[in-house]
């Protein structure tokens, strides 16, 4: 099982690059949460699965070339760890911020929990001021 739940948590880590948010559906349960600090938009946040996917689709909307690394997964139970890193080129609009055309990466940890085969809750945590130094948006 912890085999199948790392490989369910790098396909939820990998629809950052791809846009195919329809996949999801296979493996996160309806009551999914996600829980984001920092928030793109600031502060902390907790999302339901459909905040999650408009999340999503804003980045999509925002950044292109985008390149997903799962560099470490660890699981234990009903939770898998994975650390990554992501880069993608500032193409469009994406929160507050115009694009930029500049690209930016940065890492971050991602925590699933699992309830059987479904994935329900998630706790990430990620470089924000990497991500926005690269897009010089740091004052």
């Amino acid at each position: 099982m912890a085999r199948d739940h790392k490989e369910t948590s790098r396909n939820l880590l990998e629809l950052w690059g791809d846009n195919a948010l329809h996949r999801a559906a296979d493996y996160l349960a309806p009551s999914y949460v996600n829980h984001q600090l920092p928030d793109a938009a600031g502060g902390t946040s907790t999302k339901s699965l459909e905040e999650w996917k408009e999340l999503v689709d804003s980045f999509h909307d925002g950044f292109s070339d985008v390149k997903m690394e799962v560099l470490l997964q660890v699981a234990e139970g009903d939770y898998v760890c994975s650390r990554w890193r992501l880069t993608a080129k500032h193409t469009g609009q994406f929160r507050e911020y115009a694009a930029t055309g500049k690209t930016t990466s940065w890492t971050g940890v991602h925590t699933d929990r699992y309830e059987g085969d479904k994935l329900v809750e998630s706790w990430v945590e990620w470089d924000k001021y990497s991500f926005l130094e690269m897009l010089d948006l740091v004052e």
